[in-house]
């Protein structure tokens, strides 16, 4: 039996695809389950998906694959692109979607005469320096050579990412991404699919909300912003990481608790053992007093988190025994609060989740 399990809400997740729907009603949404579908899985939240999302994005090929050989059959964007001439001819057969960040790719379509033409999104950098070509010469010169090919289907779609939509403080350069994604789509005539929306745009910047969006974090009910929770925002938790008390103990003030001893009780107390720690993806720097949810109340964690436990503080007045239901984040703890107690963002600990945990797919509530 393990002890660690995440619940995963499908029926929430599909909730937040429709208010999210909402929000840019004359948008498709591709939705966003790279990286395992941020750690809640990615078949399951594909399929769970697939009568209400318009396509699905990735990061690489491999996943494209298993979702495609798992029986999904929407529209899949490779967001990095691809990596070698071996994966045009994959791409060309099982019909994905594939962003063309450099010449390099161009070059590799080129080489490829004669297969069933390809969708491309001509990749630009607006200002995350990360993938995509930056100087409208090599966006022009990208776009004109794939216009030249058959084997690429016409018109030719726009993709950029926005590095700042979540940040107050940049919001003069993000209006610069927004105006250059903008111009470059006017200026090179870009008449096909143009993506940009993110999280943080759909939510927060109508500027963005272009044909076609890409939701990621917000599908999974969390905020893409340091000073929102998702449920402040409207959406629902779908990963709720359960576990279990272990065992509990009476303290005298003073006890030293853990490795390092990191934690001094400052009174008589009761501390609970809880089983779960960094080896169940759990964060170790998780510092004294990041709140965990034991019987339905909050209380403060105490020491260093070990690989296969933890503690919290349950209070000198606890009644808790060991078996009783602990909730590390989800329904009744955001996941937000845990990451900001850590210094991180709610993305990491998601897809931190590490094999050993249980992972089982319910449907709580209505649809």
């Amino acid at each position: 039996m393990n002890f660690v399990t995440a619940c995963i809400d499908t029926k929430a997740l599909v909730r937040n695809l429709r208010t999210i729907r909402a929000r840019v009603p004359d948008s498709k949404l591709v939705a966003v389950v790279k990286a395992n579908a941020y750690g809640h899985g990615l078949y399951p939240v594909a399929q769970a998906l697939s009568q209400e999302a318009d396509a699905f994005a990735v990061s690489r090929i491999s996943e494209a694959l298993s979702l495609r050989n798992q029986g999904i059959d929407k529209p899949i964007v490779l967001l990095e692109g691809f990596y070698n001439d071996e994966d045009v001819e994959i791409i060309s057969r099982l019909d994905f979607y594939t962003a063309v960040h450099s010449l390099f790719q161009v070059e590799a379509i080129e080489r490829h005469p004669g297969i069933k033409p390809l969708h491309c999104w001509v990749q630009a950098d607006i200002g995350m320096h990360r993938l995509g070509a930056a100087q409208t010469g090599e966006l022009r010169e990208i776009k004109t050579r794939l216009e030249r090919l058959p084997q690429v289907y016409q018109p030719l779609g726009l993709i950029a990412h926005l590095s700042v939509a979540d940040t107050p403080a940049e919001q003069g350069y993000h209006e610069e991404q927004v105006k250059r994604f903008w111009q470059i789509a006017s200026e090179l005539e870009f008449t096909g699919d143009l993506s940009l929306g993110n999280s943080a745009g759909i939510l927060r910047w109508p500027d963005t909300h272009s044909p076609w969006v890409r939701p990621g974090i917000i599908l999974y009910g969390i905020s893409p912003f340091a000073d929102q929770t998702g449920e402040e925002l409207g959406l629902t938790p779908v990963m709720t990481l359960k576990s279990t008390l272990l065992t509990v103990h009476r303290l005298k003030k003073g006890a030293k608790v853990g490795y390092g001893a990191a934690f001094v009780a400052e009174r008589d107390t009761v501390l609970g053992v809880v089983a779960v720690g960094y080896g169940d993806g759990y964060p170790r720097t998780a510092p004294n007093g990041t709140p965990v949810l034991v019987g339905g109340r909050l209380v403060p964690s105490a020491g260093h988190v070990c690989m296969d436990m933890m503690f919290v503080d349950l209070g000198p007045e606890s009644r808790d025994r060991p078996g009783d239901e602990v909730i590390l984040w989800g329904r009744g703890l955001p996941v937000e609060k845990i990451a900001a107690a850590c210094g991180t963002i709610p993305y990491e600990l998601v897809c931190h989740i590490m094999p050993r945990v249980n992972v089982e797919f319910t449907a709580w509530g209505a649809g």
